[in-house]
């Protein structure tokens, strides 16, 4: 698990394993404990499909039957979701101001982490198969707007542009640096203590936070090579991550 995001995509694709009892995430330390009733194989496999790079360490018998769930959780999903959402609005409007198009794929990064969050709490209460019908939607609409994303990237490279605005690049994504490293703690802070520094190392190794920095680098690139390119190379990259992304979600409704 890179970031809380994955965590939720988790959560979600073992919605419909009745013999799971509880779901213990551990995220500085990539680990899932889960306890269920029954065969591992089901659990196993659905975890793999993900393609998240996850194995099995160990199996074995527990005493645990009561598990503390925290009460905020959806306060907490709910302010995440809001602050992603938020800054998808803001770099894409920005992106287009600036004409850049490393911030218009970064707003859709934002936005493909509010449709993971957006799938769980609209879809609480609901069947199953309603949840796996809002992430077919949802996985869908993110190819196509990555797709379109592509195809402005191909305009551009080929045709005269004006440079994009660097200096709007580099404080929009400063912010938006930010904004993921708060993400992150608000997703934490339930846990003990001796974790905080653990979260610290978190912000600086999630695929939010390394595409902030990417974009940055892109900013200043374009001002010292005063050329596009390094804007559309770095926003090439994040349209294949978004549609990495619609593809996970695009699991979860199979």
């Amino acid at each position: 698990m890179d970031c809380p995001s994955e965590e939720n995509l988790i959560r979600m694709k073992l919605d419909g394993i009745s013999s799971i009892a509880n779901l213990d995430f551990d995220i500085p330390n990539r680990k899932l404990t889960v306890f269920h009733k029954g065969d591992v194989d089901q659990i196993e496999k659905s975890v793999l499909e993900l393609n998240l790079g996850g194995k099995k360490i160990s199996t074995g018998p527990t005493d645990q039957v009561e598990f503390n769930e925290t009460s905020d959780q959806k306060k907490l999903l709910w302010t995440v979701l809001g602050i992603n959402f938020a800054f998808f609005l803001i770099e894409i409007t920005t992106g287009f101001i600036s004409r850049s198009m490393g911030l218009v794929a970064d707003s859709l990064d934002m936005l493909a982490d509010s449709f993971v969050y957006g799938i769980s709490l609209f879809a609480v209460g609901g069947t199953f198969a309603r949840k796996k019908g809002i992430a077919k939607i949802a996985g869908y609409f993110q190819i196509i707007l990555a797709l379109i994303g592509f195809i402005e990237v191909l305009r551009r490279f080929f045709a005269v542009e004006k440079l994009p605005d660097f200096s709007i690049m580099i404080i929009v994504s400063v912010f938006a640096l930010i904004a993921n490293g708060i993400c992150l703690y608000i997703l934490q802070k339930s846990k003990s203590k001796q974790e905080i520094h653990m979260k610290a190392s978190m912000i600086f190794t999630s695929n939010d936070v390394i595409i902030n920095l990417g974009v940055i680098a892109a900013g200043l690139l374009v001002n010292w090579l005063n050329s596009s390119k390094p804007d559309l190379i770095v926003g090439t990259i994040v349209f294949i991550l978004v549609v990495q992304g619609a593809f996970r979600i695009l699991k979860l409704s199979k």
